[in-house]
């Protein structure tokens, strides 16, 4: 029978020689006969042995951790991994966030053990501090996203750790300059971590709001010129992606709002007219009459005034070859609600049933 030590154990030691390395964790039953499995970088472990775990961890935080004074803080974050012991501080709360990823006293903690990584690091703003600093912000994020990208029942939503994993982003951003390829290349991987937590929880508030927050940061954080020209081109780099994606998952009302705020922030009406124009053929097409999809070209029409393009995808008779080139303007719709937007799609498909 595993105890609790046991199962505090055998998680620390997963998280102790993770390194760098992104794990998948994912809840198991107890009915396959072990409460943990591993398989290189995929772990098992059942709802129980969490809870044993935590159990210990939580122990060792209190008595080990919440003591801990600034100068504590200082020492510890300045040891090399050869001189942790056994199974580190920063492992107790990596356990207990696993168990709780809303424990606010436990990634409180973390923000502290790190800032006081980043304040050594200013204090000697040598290269060979600001390259380990980088690597130990870089190394929490990669467990931030072993948790955010794993089948986990809550962690995938957290605001908790979304708001932890943009100020570790933060952090990253003081300890030295980044080139303006850096942050676009960067924007793009911080997508990818989203688009993933979304599949596995689908209409993912959180995940799309903190791509939002990323974005502002972004604008803010670029060494540019033009401040504008450069967040047009941080929106232009997402949308493409973000359209994609929507189509792939378009009943994901988050997704199709959040390219929505994308589109608001590109002045460009060609754009915007291409973007909602393969939307609303892709709908066509295959019968779409799903709500989110729908919500998404009303919002759209109405906010970029393209009316006078959804008559012409939707008007009867007209065939479409899916290029760029449309016919003459037949009028402009007045506003109507998403319902009366598919009500138009669905006389489109009967009239060219009828035909064929």
């Amino acid at each position: 029978m595993t105890t609790p030590e046991n199962a505090y154990q055998e998680l620390a030691s997963v998280f102790s020689s993770r390194g760098n390395q992104i794990l998948e964790i994912e809840t198991i039953s107890s009915t396959l006969g072990s409460p943990f499995l591993q398989d290189g970088l995929f772990v098992g472990v059942t709802k129980k042995m969490l809870v044993l775990a935590y159990t210990v961890a939580r122990k060792l935080f209190i008595e080990r951790l919440l003591p801990m004074s600034d100068d504590d803080f200082l020492m510890d974050s300045s040891q090399t991994e050869a001189q942790c012991t056994a199974v580190s501080n920063r492992v107790i709360t990596e356990t207990m966030l696993l168990f709780d990823c809303e424990h606010l006293n436990a990634c409180n903690w973390r923000k502290r053990w790190l800032l006081a990584a980043v304040t050594r690091c200013a204090k000697t703003n040598t290269p060979d501090q600001i390259a380990t600093t980088r690597q130990v912000l870089e190394t929490e994020l990669t467990l931030l996203k072993t948790y955010q990208c794993s089948p986990l029942h809550r962690h995938t939503k957290s605001p908790t750790l979304w708001m932890h994993r943009l100020w570790v982003l933060k952090q990253m951003f003081q300890i030295q300059p980044w080139s303006v390829q850096d942050l676009l290349d960067l924007q793009q991987e911080e997508l990818t971590v989203v688009l993933r937590a979304a599949e596995l929880h689908p209409k993912n508030y959180y995940a799309f709001s903190y791509m939002r927050k990323l974005y502002t940061l972004l604008v803010e954080t670029g060494d540019v010129a033009e401040r504008s020209d450069w967040a047009i081109r941080l929106a232009k780099c997402l949308i493409d992606p973000m359209r994609d994606w929507c189509l792939a998952h378009p009943r994901d009302i988050s997704g199709w709002i959040f390219v929505v705020y994308l589109l608001e922030r590109v002045p460009e009406q060609h754009i915007q007219t291409e973007v909602v124009r393969k939307v609303v053929l892709f709908a066509r097409d295959i019968g779409w009459e799903g709500e989110s999809l729908w919500t998404f070209v009303d919002q759209t029409v109405r906010e970029f005034d393209l009316e006078s393009i959804l008559d012409r995808l939707l008007s009867s008779g007209i065939s479409e070859s899916g290029s760029s080139a449309l016919v003459e303007d037949q009028g402009t719709l007045k506003p109507l609600p998403w319902q009366a937007r598919l009500d138009r799609a669905k006389t489109y498909w009967a009239m060219n049933r009828k035909k064929q």
